[in-house]
Parts: C-alpha cells; structure tokens; sequence
C-alpha cells in the first residue's frame, strides 16, 4: 500500500481516518476521544447524546409533558446537555491530539436549535461538525459563526452542487471536506436518489472522481473528500490514494470503531457483529424518515417486513375491482377490496393477524392486536425526535403536524435506538450496520473473539489492515 500521509482537517495535520459518528450514543466522548487521541479525527454523535449523574451513571431519558410540544422540548434540553457533556470527555480524552468532531443529522427535530446550543456550551472543545441526513444549508452558516469547520455528507456530486450554489459558497474556507457516504455501501441512512436503483450499486471510484470535477469547477482542488461507506481495509483503496482524478483523501470508518474496547456498545451488540454472514445487513425503507436505511436483518426487520407484506388496498365505497366487501374493526366497518385481497386477508386473520391499521396511502396492513397497541402508544409517546415523522405524522412545524395519517408500517426510531443503546436487547431493535459488517468474522484481526483498543484498531487501519 503507499503511504498514508497525514492531510490537513480543521486547521491541524492529522492522520486521514475518520471515526463516523453513529447514532444516538453509539460513538460517544470516550469514543471519538480515543480516536482522536490516536491521531485521527473522532466523532461523538450529537443526536440525543447521553449526560451522567454525580455517580457516572447514565440519566435515563424521561418525557414528562403532556403534549408532543411539550416533549419536544424536554428533547431539546436533553440533547443540548447531552452534547455539550460528550464534548467535554472527547476534549479531555484526546489530551490535544487529532481533531474532535460532532455529527447530527439534519434532519432531526430542532437540529439547528440543538447545534447552537451544544456549540455555545462547547466552545473550543469542538474543531467541526459533521451533517447529513437531508440537505444542511445552515450549517455553514452556523459553523462559521463559531469559527469551526464543516463537513457535509453527501451521496452525489449533484447534492453538493445544490449546497455550494446556495449557501457553501459564502462560507469556503470552513469547508473542512466534502464527505462522500456511499449510499449503497454505508450503515444507517442513506442518501439513495429516487432515479438510482437501490438494487444496482455503482462504482464509488467514478462518483468520487465526479464530485472532485464538481469541486474544482469551484475552486475547491486541495479539499480533502472524505470516502464513507463500505471502507474496511485501507490497502483495498490504494489506488484512491496520491490519485489526481480524486485528489487530496481521507477515509471514515462507521462498522469497524464499533468493536473497540471504548465502544459503549453493548457486550451482545459486540458478540453479534462478530457472527455475522454476508448477506446479514438489510437495506430497507421502513425508517419515519423516508430515507433508505441499512441495518442488520432480525426479528425487529422480520417484522416491519411481514407488515408491509400483509397488506392491501381499500377504497371506502365499491369503485372498479375493489367491489368486494371487507368488515374490519370491532365495529366491523366496511371497506371495499378486490376478491382476491379478501381472500389474503381473510388468510392474515385466521393466522392471528387480525387488526387492520390504515396507512397514509390507503392501504391495510395487518397485525396482530397487541402490535397494534404498541404501535399506537408508540404514536402517541412521540416526542418530535424528527423535523417530520412518517410514523407518528409529528412535523416541526406550526400546526406539529405533517398532515398525513400515521403510518403503521414503520416505527419509533427514538424509541429503538434508544433501547440499542442502552440493553443487550439485539433482536427486538433496529441495529444499524454497513453492508461490509460480516467482515469482522473473516478479518484475523478479530479472532478468537479480540476486541481491539482504538488505539490498536487506528494502527491496524493505518498499516493498510
């Protein structure tokens, strides 16, 4: 492999691997601290980050007001204090080496209300945010208010266009980089467009070659781009490296920090990723927010899987060849289906599936009675986690609502991150991953069971294994 020369990133040479920063408590201050205290650059999720009692124990999240409104706003102040707290373990674990990030998403309830707060409260502690999940116009504009770098993830060259052209340009010399996340490739949600076929992954070689074409047409030929999604062994990129079509690289690592000794994942969540067989990591479009997501498959998945698979279309009066009959509810109500849909339902009944739940588009899916009042719990608990939720139907906005009806086939994604987090519960919740996680069973790093300091893990990295 060629050298892996230090790169410049948020105003200090440092060496060019990139921790991702995961989820709600997922990479946290102990996490992106040693990272960063390894050389590299860490990255503590700001998205709900934890906060501790006088003991070091973990503060349980509690809403306690009566209305989505009033919750959102506890959210608010957890997440606030959260990030600000994961900020100062980072800085003091770091000890003044590499750089220390934060990642939100924008996407998430209040992002810019929580960005500020955290930043105002953290004031030299963090050297750059990191922002994706939908189309982050502020934060340059926020960041530069801080005087601290940014760093937007974007899946295509045309997205960045559309960043640059309407705010970025104000704002150049605080663009840290332009991180690339492979949406075919990478672990959580993901950037696929609607003209690209999630089943037909493309090159990153010819996309990032692309986007470097699209930021010098602006100027931007010693911007580092940053590769994410999909990066295990670093030798397997060499000709990335000192390449001119690509320019100056750094690399993120999102799957491999979460097998690390400072890792506050839980001993199950560790054990699993050590079993786990190609194949085992689902792309999927259950999440609230729209976007495609991947994680590992499991009962969790198995099940949004067998709601959308139950399902069929209604009409309130008879209309074309939905002309047949269909009493749901315990009202026995009357739907309008075609004969062959009633016979499916009838079939989904029988089986126990006998709650039908209406969806946004006009279809049923069925489950059995007591998901169903997990599901609408799940609704009514909503504490405005997302600026839109397609689950609950909670927006940001005015009226706090998206317009639309709730939608059964997906699911509280606070709610299961949450749990993830913070119990050894890996079947039952949604477990983000990317598609290369398998690898940890294959790689002689990990054998017999080995878990790695990041201190050992940025090593490995660094000697192209």
């Amino acid at each position: 492999m060629k050298a892996l020369n230090p790169i410049v990133m948020s105003g200090r040479e440092v060496l060019p691997v990139v921790e991702g920063g995961k989820g709600i408590a997922v990479s946290n201050g102990q996490s992106s601290g040693a990272w960063a205290a390894a050389g590299g650059i860490g990255t503590f999720s700001g998205v709900n980050a934890d906060s501790y009692d006088e003991n070091g124990n973990i503060i349980p999240v509690v809403y306690n007001g009566k209305t989505r409104r009033e919750r959102h706003e506890e959210l608010i102040a957890y997440s606030i204090t959260g990030g600000i707290e994961q900020a100062k373990i980072a800085h003091e674990m770091a000890g003044g080496q590499g750089r220390i990030h934060m990642n939100i998403l924008w996407e998430m309830g209040a992002a810019e209300v929580i960005l500020n707060g955290v930043l105002e409260g953290a004031k030299g502690l963090i050297h750059g945010i990191t922002c994706g999940a939908g189309m982050p116009y502020k934060v340059a504009e926020i960041c530069a208010h801080y005087g601290i770098y940014y760093y937007p993830i974007v899946s295509s060259a045309r997205a960045f266009r559309a960043l640059w052209k309407r705010a970025y340009h104000r704002f150049p010399s605080l663009l840290g980089a332009v991180v690339y996340e492979d949406p075919w490739l990478a672990g959580g949600h993901n950037g696929l467009s609607n003209s690209e076929d999630p089943l037909k992954p493309e090159d990153p070689y010819m996309r990032l070659v692309e986007l470097r074409k699209q930021m010098n047409e602006f100027g931007l030929n010693q911007t580092p781009i940053i590769m994410a999604g999909g990066v295990w062994y670093l030798r397997e990129w060499d000709h990335y490296l000192d390449n001119p079509d690509i320019g100056p690289i750094g690399f993120q690592f999102g799957t491999r920090p979460l097998l690390t000794q400072e890792s506050p994942i839980s001993e199950a969540w560790k054990k699993r990723l050590l079993n786990l067989k190609k194949g085992d990591v689902y792309l999927n479009r259950f999440s609230p927010t729209g976007f495609y997501s991947s994680a590992v498959e499991n009962p969790f998945l198995q099940d949004l899987k067998g709601r959308s698979e139950r399902q069929i279309a209604y009409t309130p009066h008879p209309h074309a060849d939905h002309d047949t009959e269909l009493k749901i509810g315990a009202r026995g109500r009357a739907v309008y289906v075609t004969a062959h849909d009633k016979v499916s339902a009838e079939g989904w009944i029988a089986a126990g599936f006998t709650e039908a739940m209406r969806t946004p588009e006009s279809t049923l899916v069925f489950v059995r009675p007591e998901q169903s009042v997990i599901i609408r719990q799940d609704q009514i608990d909503c504490m405005g986690c997302l600026s839109a939720c397609g689950f609950s139907n909670w927006s940001q906005n005015e009226e706090g609502t998206t317009g639309k009806a709730p939608d059964p086939r997906s699911f509280c994604i606070q709610k299961t991150l949450q749990r993830i987090s913070h119990s050894d519960d890996v079947d039952h919740q949604l477990m983000f991953a990317g598609h290369n996680a398998y690898r940890f069973a294959d790689d002689p790093f990990y054998s017999n069971g080995f878990v790695p300091t990041v201190k050992q893990l940025v090593e490995r990295i660094a000697s192209g294994d």
